[in-house]
């Protein structure tokens, strides 16, 4: 017995062949919905095109689709047309098509580079009860510091230069990952209230300090301040995650220059 269907095709050969092209498929189409969202690219190549350009690639975008918030929040489609990006605060360093930017001005303050952020929804992330995620421990009630770790309220923060830059007032817990996100400080310059997120904190038990690394004491004064003082939004979150995630290569010159 044969499996051939012709003299020179059979049922592997179709097999493969069958494998080959719903693979081929499905990479379009995994490509096309990864750009639902980023894409078309804005590139600035060359006065030859026209000034700046939109950015595909192969293949192309997907058909926009409708998306249903959770929490009767709206709805969102994607891909969608976006806001052009205005009042860049860098400049390029060179005149050639890729050259790389550097900030104009303050870097800390640039929103550019490490600094930067999306321009991300203004309301505060909720529980799959539809609640505030990311609370005060004063909001919080129902949570506590557990009685072996240290209670960082009292603890005096200080930044990379060892100087103090306030006093923590409240801790920030994840109601839905039981966890703490943010440590709240009074700052000593100017006495606003601000967070930092813990990832960039070190404790010192003994000496009741909590160094922040990223950024010098004189830059607390410049950490973005939260509409609500007991709710952050996802724009804040990104906001302010940015501002000391900038400092990691803006907070002192000898960062932004080169290792060697």
């Amino acid at each position: 017995m044969s499996a051939a269907i012709t003299d020179y095709i059979d049922v592997a050969q179709l097999t493969i062949w069958a494998f080959w092209f719903f693979f081929a498929g499905l990479i379009i189409y995994l490509r096309r919905e990864d750009k639902r969202e980023g894409y078309p690219l804005d590139s600035d190549r060359t006065e030859r095109s026209g000034g700046r350009v939109k950015v595909v690639g192969f293949p192309g975008l997907p058909d926009p689709k409708t998306f249903i918030l959770p929490h009767n929040a709206g709805t969102v489609a994607a891909p969608r047309a976006e806001a052009p990006l205005a009042n860049l605060k860098a400049t390029p360093v060179a005149p050639f098509p890729g050259a790389p930017f550097e900030p104009v001005g303050d870097p800390m303050l640039s929103a550019f580079g490490p600094a930067a952020s999306p321009d991300r929804a203004k309301h505060c992330d909720l529980t799959i009860d539809g609640v505030a995620k990311i609370v005060p421990l004063r909001v919080a009630t129902d949570f506590s510091i557990a009685d072996k770790d240290p209670d960082p309220r009292g603890m005096t923060v200080v930044g990379l230069d060892d100087e103090p830059a306030g006093t923590i007032t409240d801790v920030w817990v994840d109601r839905s990952e039981p966890q703490i996100r943010y440590l709240e400080l009074k700052v000593a310059a100017g006495g606003k209230q601000a967070l930092v997120p813990i990832g960039f904190c070190v404790f010192n038990k003994k000496a009741r300090k909590v160094k922040v690394a990223a950024i010098k004491a004189a830059h607390f004064a410049n950490v973005p301040v939260l509409s609500k003082p007991d709710q952050i939004t996802l724009y804040e979150e990104d906001k302010v995650s940015a501002y000391y995630g900038g400092g990691k290569l803006y907070a002192t010159a000898d960062r932004s220059g080169p290792l060697l």
